[in-house]
């Protein structure tokens, strides 16, 4: 009888752990050591399994205090997020932001080129991709304390830079400058510490080596379809 118990538990485990936590750390879409030696192992194991880990656990937390969090996609949340507490904001946005700071970058070399579109869109706007770059690393170092910085498609369909504190994000219904981000990087200290200590600079001009121009170039894509299909209803 406790062996049948026992077998039933087991098979019914994943259930319930999926319906008690319905965010899980998705896993690095390459090796620890692959972003080297821009970005170290180390700074990548820890950044992912304790800091990642801790903010999708600290989200799963707060189901209990708003059960609708848990049929919620993570941009929809982000949309909504002056219905929630603090935790949400710093948790939600945690989870979200490194979700996709993780997907844009890849491995030195293999993150390919803008495309067509992009480039265009970025020659329009900035004049040139170095000068967007420059334009990106000047609002990340000028960001005091922890946070990130921000390549954006506006409600206009233009692209912007804009800059957010602590885990914000510009998808949030609770920040001054929203747009659909198409890239992004984490200026906290624990991105970049270990390798680079207080260098922000240098590391932002690292950075760059293992953008993953491919994955910034679809969310591209899909942020301006998405305007256009949304002015043509």
């Amino acid at each position: 009888m406790k062996s049948r118990l026992l077998a039933c538990f087991l098979l019914l485990a994943p259930m319930l752990a999926t319906a008690e936590a319905p965010f899980s750390l998705p896993p690095l879409p390459y090796a620890a050591n692959a972003l080297e030696p821009w970005i170290d192992a180390e700074t990548m194991n820890i950044h992912h399994g304790r800091h990642h880990k801790a903010y999708v656990d600290n989200l799963n937390a707060q189901v209990a205090n708003f059960p609708e969090l848990a049929g919620m996609s993570l941009e929809a949340m982000q949309a909504a997020m002056s219905k929630f507490n603090v935790a949400v904001r710093n948790n939600g946005g945690g989870h979200y932001n490194h979700d996709l700071f993780w997907q844009v970058m890849a491995p030195a070399g293999k993150g390919g080129e803008p495309s067509a579109a992009l480039t265009a869109a970025i020659e329009r706007r900035f004049g040139s991709l170095e000068a967007m770059k420059t334009e990106m690393n000047r609002a990340a170092a000028g960001q005091f304390g922890s946070g990130w910085a921000w390549l954006i498609v506006g409600a206009d369909g233009e692209l912007a830079i804009t800059a957010t504190a602590n885990q914000d994000n510009p998808l949030m219904d609770v920040v001054p400058v929203r747009g659909a981000p198409v890239l992004g990087v984490d200026v906290w200290e624990h991105a970049y510490y270990l390798k680079y200590q207080n260098r922000r600079g240098a590391y932002l001009d690292a950075w760059w080596n293992v953008v993953n121009w491919a994955e910034v170039s679809r969310r591209y894509e899909t942020a301006t379809a998405g305007l256009k299909a949304a002015k043509a209803r």
